[in-house]
């Protein structure tokens, strides 16, 4: 089991109302267009949001290949584009902090190296 971190909080810049607007009006468009299961849009909106927070690399971190692609379809993005590498929250994954440490993200991120805890968040 993983004991909580106490890390300092980071400075995340709030969206302008034109960047806000701009992000609805994507989601909005997006549920219009939308056909599928609703959990999965639901899932997608998610990391829609907190991509930017986390980053990509947390991103592909804790997802299969096929679920990033399915997500990145229902949003019309792609997630490498979209998002930083890594978010000012990266460091909350125990997994990513782990494959970081040991210098094997790909190898993390593939299934060579077994990662326990990869989902997790501290």
């Amino acid at each position: 089991m993983v004991k909580p971190r106490k890390l300092p909080r980071p400075h995340v810049p709030p969206r302008t109302d034109k960047e806000a607007q701009a992000l609805l009006k994507h989601v909005e468009d997006r549920i219009y267009h939308f056909v599928g299961q609703v959990d999965e849009l639901e899932a997608a909106i998610g990391m829609l949001f907190i991509g930017p927070l986390f980053g990509w690399k947390v991103l592909v971190f804790i997802h299969n290949k096929r679920t990033i692609r399915k997500y990145e379809e229902i949003l019309g993005i792609k997630v490498r584009e979209a998002f930083p590498a890594e978010g000012p929250y990266h460091n909350k994954s125990v997994g990513y902090e782990f494959v970081q440490k040991i210098q094997q993200f790909w190898k993390g991120v593939s299934g060579e190296i077994v990662v326990e805890d990869r989902r997790k968040l501290v």
